[in-house]
């Protein structure tokens, strides 16, 4: 397992210099903007990947629109839910597709949004056929397309991969964000999902303290991952991906927890006594 860390698109020179100052030659493009999906900003990061030494594993990509990231607002606005929104994000995730593998990454990420846990929801045909037409996409660009974790629990996740049924389908667990909105406990999803995770992020947090607002994320190490274990049961089962830290805050404390990280990460794994 290769340490690496979240690295969001930036159109300039220095696109790369986020990941090469951590040591790491391993990052997840992170690209929020539909608008710089455009060949001028991918050539740059072609040069500036090669230019630092860092390999893209895969590719993330947000949509347009509204996205709110709560209970109460997320369902309605989040991924390709949404019917009004779900046309131009399906394409956009196509155009998203389309650069991952021009690049070179082996997959394109996103979040499908609060996807219906009841499967006789009248959304929930439409959610999985605007998934299949992205999921086709990838598969004819020989690409994978992987699920984040997040807002919908391991067994709709697991249920709504069989109903896809493309070969190309994976999944980017976030063991943080099954526990910041209450959806599972990381360590015992492997059992449900754990043959199609494909990426980790590496990410920390606490369970919701009430119904409306999603739990803090903290520190790796500091909340209710466990990760030891969560490494360990990755180990177990034959993981052999990426490690991608990922610490939503910004600034000289994100570079902190960072480095603190890549050290936990590599005691974790038992790396520390080869050293």
């Amino acid at each position: 397992m290769e340490i690496g860390v979240i690295n969001i698109l930036k159109n300039n020179g220095n696109c790369f210099e986020h990941v090469s100052q951590f040591g790491l030659n391993v990052c997840q493009l992170m690209c929020w903007n539909p608008e710089m999906a455009t060949k001028e900003v991918f050539d740059n990061v072609i040069r500036e990947s090669n230019r630092h030494g860092v390999r893209i594993c895969a590719l993330w990509g947000w949509v347009p629109g509204p996205g709110k990231w709560n209970f109460t607002e997320g369902p309605v606005t989040l991924g390709l839910v949404p019917s009004q929104y779900r046309e131009e994000r399906v394409n956009i995730l196509k155009t998203w597709a389309d650069y991952a593998a021009y690049i070179g990454a082996p997959a394109l990420i996103t979040h499908c949004g609060f996807i219906p846990e009841n499967m006789t929801d009248p959304e929930y045909p439409g959610v999985v056929e605007a998934i299949r037409e992205v999921a086709q996409h990838c598969e004819k660009l020989g690409i994978g397309f992987w699920f984040e974790t997040g807002q919908e629990t391991p067994v709709v996740l697991l249920r709504t991969i069989e109903r896809v049924g493309t070969s190309n389908l994976g999944i980017n667990l976030d063991p943080a964000n099954l526990i910041l909105y209450g959806k599972g406990n990381p360590i015992d999803a492997l059992d449900v999902i754990g043959s199609y995770v494909r990426n980790i992020h590496v990410k920390d947090g606490l369970y919701p303290e009430g119904g409306n607002a999603l739990g803090k994320e903290v520190p790796a190490g500091q909340g209710k991952v466990r990760f030891p274990e969560f490494i360990a049961k990755l180990q177990q089962i034959g993981y052999t991906g990426e490690l991608i830290i990922e610490r939503e805050i910004s600034g000289d404390e994100q570079i902190r927890d960072i480095r603190a990280t890549i050290t936990n990460l590599k005691r974790w794994m038992g790396e520390e006594e080869l050293q």
